[in-house]
């Protein structure tokens, strides 16, 4: 599902304002247990580590990205860690996972740029657990989430928007610097900036 079509879908409260995750529609690719039960990993380590999309959504299977990434990592329990397939896939989840991070990141600094350095953290952690603060938000909170990824360049070009940001969002409203927000995103991460460098690479060369 892309970043508009996914966020318009949200015509009413989002089914996280009560805290209560939506029933899978889809099945995850490969069946087993969690893997991270072998691994002895927490919750919060889960959480830190592959930055879920739909955070309510313990099946991981609601939001596309989540559902390849964490078929991905079932996949490579199953696997001898000294196989070929097993790096492969070791690699592949790993960019996944540092996309992630590099998006968070950019929604840090420009937190911390705002004058919330102690609280920028606090801000961006969303687990299965977190509610909206005001389900009135939500329109006023998708709108901002859609004109930062059709108007900034704070999110990759293929990045499929994710229900993450918009409890941030949602919590940038309340605080009332939701518009302060996108205005120096769009300082310091400009659409067109990305856009004239990418035309930079595709236009030939001449010659004197």
């Amino acid at each position: 599902m892309g970043l508009g079509a996914w966020l318009r879908s949200l015509g009413g409260c989002c089914g996280c304002c009560s805290g209560e995750a939506a029933a899978p529609e889809k099945e995850p690719l490969l069946s087993n247990n969690n893997p991270y039960a072998s691994f002895g990993a927490t919750l919060a380590r889960d959480e830190e580590q592959n930055l879920w999309s739909t955070p309510h959504d313990v099946t991981h299977t609601e939001a596309d990205d989540d559902r390849v990434l964490y078929n991905m990592i079932v996949g490579r329990s199953q696997l001898d860690k000294d196989s070929e397939e097993w790096q492969k896939l070791n690699y592949d989840i790993y960019t996944l996972r540092q996309t992630r991070k590099e998006v968070r990141s950019r929604w840090k600094h420009i937190l911390e740029d705002l004058g919330f350095q102690k609280e920028a953290d606090s801000l961006l952690s969303v687990t299965k657990l977190s509610i909206v603060s005001d389900s009135q938000n939500m329109s006023k909170a998708r709108d901002i989430l859609l004109k930062l990824s059709e108007e900034t360049n704070i999110f990759p070009t293929s990045w499929e928007l994710s229900e993450r940001y918009l409890f941030v969002v949602d919590r940038l409203i309340a605080l009332d610097a939701a518009d302060e927000f996108f205005k120096l995103a769009s300082v310091v991460y400009p659409k067109r900036a990305s856009m004239e460098r990418a035309d930079e690479k595709h236009t030939p060369a001449t010659t004197p």
